[in-house]
Formats: structure tokens, sequence, C-alpha cells
């Protein structure tokens, strides 16, 4: 089969022939890949710098997810066994996703990823309720954008989007962001701003994609409102301004501030499988209704090297088309 390989960690996969994937038991079944998705994870785990990276002994076939097609003709998406820029994978036939009808192949494979990390936080790391008002820290990105459209799906009665790409914040504005900050003003304006928001709509939930200094200017405008205090759940989902702060003692006695994470090590069993159950599938017929959307760059499989490392743009997500 043809497949996207990755000979060696740091260099993109390059395209060639790979040996078809074989099931090992009863529970696996192989199935004809359609589209996949290239993600950060996809990326970082290539170059060898994730901590899920391992050593490389042999050449892979690179991808942990996507849409394909069951002996049946059935779509499903799924996560892999085997790699799944390629022709053919191998996965768990207990564990996939059926696809709506009217939902196309590349939006199919583009979505999970976003919506496993917008979905996790607001759900189940932040208890979203409906009423509440919720800033996204860092909205720009694939997930971020994807974030604010599925906190208003959630009844959140405000949203605000914070980036530093502007024509990404303005699309936001599409997508049901109520009101945008851009990152790129100086410290003591998003301070204004955000304090500003918080005495008039106090912000019960903050989703943070890029934690960093950032996220140091949010904490630092909660404080309470109006001489009481006001709950904020703040939920950490990346670090892509940077993986530590500084925070001041002075700023959690002066707030009632609750700090978490969303990742694979904070989402228990039951709360990983009602995503896949039951979050998903609503998620990918919204999208199907048109009423969740992304942005998609897409490349074919036998393009896969150059289009590894392109710039796609500011909320966009490539998906390799097989």
């Amino acid at each position: 089969m043809k497949a996207a390989i990755l000979h060696q960690l740091g260099e993109a996969p390059r395209y060639g022939d790979f040996p078809d994937p074989i099931a090992a038991n009863d529970d696996q079944v192989v199935i004809s890949m359609k589209t996949a998705a290239v993600k950060n994870l996809d990326k970082s785990r290539a170059s060898g710098s994730h901590y899920s990276a391992s050593q490389l002994k042999d050449p892979i076939v690179v991808g942990i997810d996507g849409v394909g097609v069951l002996e049946d003709g059935t779509r499903v998406y799924a996560m892999g066994i085997t790699g799944m820029i390629a022709e053919k994978a191998i996965v768990n036939k207990h564990s996939y996703v059926k696809l709506p009808d009217h939902i196309d192949d590349v939006t199919a494979a583009a979505l999970p990823n976003a919506v496993l990390g917008a979905a996790a936080a607001l759900r189940f790391r932040a208890g979203i309720k409906a009423g509440e008002t919720v800033l996204i820290n860092g909205a720009t990105g694939v997930t971020g954008m994807v974030a604010v459209q599925i906190a208003k799906h959630y009844g959140a009665k405000k949203v605000i989007a914070t980036g530093r790409n502007q024509e990404a914040l303005e699309q936001l504005l599409q997508l049901g962001a109520d009101e945008i900050i851009s990152l790129k003003g100086d410290d003591e304006q998003i301070m204004k701003r955000l304090k500003e928001i918080h005495t008039s709509t106090p912000i019960d939930v903050v989703i943070d994609y890029i934690w960093g200094h950032p996220a140091e200017l949010v904490l630092a405008s909660l404080l309470g409102v109006g001489g009481t205090t006001h709950r904020v759940r703040i939920v950490t989902v990346g670090g892509m301004a940077g993986d530590t702060i500084q925070l001041s003692s002075a700023v959690l006695r002066s707030s009632d501030i609750q700090i978490s994470g969303s990742g694979l090590g904070s989402i228990p069993k039951h709360e990983m499988q009602a995503l896949f159950t039951e979050v998903l599938p609503e998620m990918l017929q919204l999208a199907g209704d048109g009423k969740l959307k992304i942005d998609t760059v897409t490349a074919k499989l036998e393009d896969v090297e150059a289009a590894w490392n392109q710039d796609v743009g500011a909320g966009k997500r490539l998906v390799i088309v097989i």
C-alpha cells in the first residue's frame, strides 16, 4: 500500500510503499482510509519532542486518527492502532464512530481532535452551565475556534475570545464570539479591558490554550468584583505561549479562582468514553448540519512530504486526502 512513512525522527514523512497492515485479533479490523488530519500532536510525535514519542527503530506510518470505510461501506472516524495516513489502517472495531451521511470526509477528519480538546475542557473540566460567561484565551487556533462555537452550543451567554491574529479574531465574531481582544496590545490595555468585562459581566469560565504571559494577564484581571468574590474556573489545555507562569499568591488570595488542566492525564475513563460515544457524534452531526465549522487545507497523499511543514494559516487544519 501507499503511505506517509517516517524514516527518521525530526524529518517529514515521505510518500512510499509500506506493507499492508494485518489485524492481530478479532477485536481489530482493517479499514480503507479516505482522509486524515495533520495535527500538532502528529508533528510533535514525528519530531520526537512529544512525551509519547519513542525511539524509531524501523520506519513507521504516521497519523493517529482519520476517516475510513469498513468492508461493508460504512464510513467511520477512528483512532488508529496503526498509522492512519495510508491507504489502509487497523482500528479497534468496538471504538470507531459512524459518520452522518451528510458530513464530508475532509471535515470529518479535521474536526474530532479539536472537538475533544474543546468539549472535554468545557463540559467535563469546567462544567459549563447555560447562561455563563466564557473566556477562550488563545482562540485563534483550530481548537480555540471550535471551542468558541461549542461554548455557544452549550448555552454560554457571552463568549470572549483573545488571540494575536486579527483576521482570525474577526472571523470568530462570525462564529459566535461576542467580543474579541487582541493580545498584540500592551499589557495595561489588555488587563483594562478584561477587568471591565469581568466587572460588567463576571467571567465564569476560562479555557486557556496558550498559558504563558497571556495567562498571567488573565489571572491578574480576575480579582473580586465590586468588593465581592466571583468564582472563576480556569482550565489550561495548552502552552503555546509558554509552559510556565509566574503566579502571585496575592492573586489567589484576592479572588476565587480554581485552576485545573484538561488532557489525557486528567480525564477519567468514563468521561473519555462519553467524549467518543456522546459528544463526538453530536458534534459531527452539528457539522454535517452546517452548525459547527472548521477551516481546512487539503493535500494529496503523494504530496505529504511537501505539505507536512507548510504554513496553513491560523485556525486551519491540514487534511491529507488518500
